[in-house]
């Protein structure tokens, strides 16, 4: 049984944080933007039938849900905690532990992820949000915003420009940073 233990609001105003009572992940995130995407996953699959519902993300222990602009969270909070209550958590679909294989393996994409998970990744999880890496191609590292930062203005360009200042303080001047 999860249950919601809080609910934080994030600085996208269509999107709310449900900080949950058991990990629901140990190193993954999840991100569905539909309810096509979510199908395979039954977590996403039961919150994406709650009306007003456009995106879905989880990982450790919070779900970001984001909602139509025209809908009320007054009629998806209580659906929500009487799913959580009642889903059987062992369903949600097996993690892959990280090898540090293929892509993980180049030095300056460790280098990266190394910054970004002590820097970058935290504050972004405290919003309700979560960053994935697409790829790095020369200098140039393509990232996707995951839950309340996908959609959120302040993250599609005040928030893209920290994170490449960061890196080009930290790793290399020759850094650059795009949505993808």
């Amino acid at each position: 049984m999860l249950q919601v233990v809080d609910v934080e609001l994030t600085p996208n105003p269509h999107a709310l944080k449900f900080v949950i009572s058991d990990a629901l992940l140990k190193y993954e995130t999840r991100q569905f933007n539909s309810k096509e995407e979510g199908e395979s996953d039954p977590l996403a699959k039961g919150i994406f039938e709650i009306p007003g519902v456009v995106t879905v993300f989880y990982m450790a222990k919070f779900i970001t849900i984001e909602k139509s602009k025209d809908s009320d969270w007054g009629k998806i909070q209580r659906p929500l905690v009487n799913f959580l209550a009642k889903f059987d958590k062992s369903l949600i679909p097996a993690e892959q532990e990280p090898d540090g294989g293929d892509a993980e393996s180049s030095e300056l994409l460790k280098k990266i992820n190394e910054i970004l998970n002590q820097k970058v990744r935290p504050a972004l999880a405290y919003d309700g949000g979560g960053l994935e890496i697409l790829g790095l191609d020369g200098h140039t590292l393509r990232v996707r915003y995951q839950g309340a930062c996908g959609s959120c203005p302040s993250a599609i360009s005040g928030t893209l420009n920290a994170i490449e200042s960061l890196l080009k303080k930290d790793i290399n001047p020759a850094l650059q940073v795009i949505a993808g």
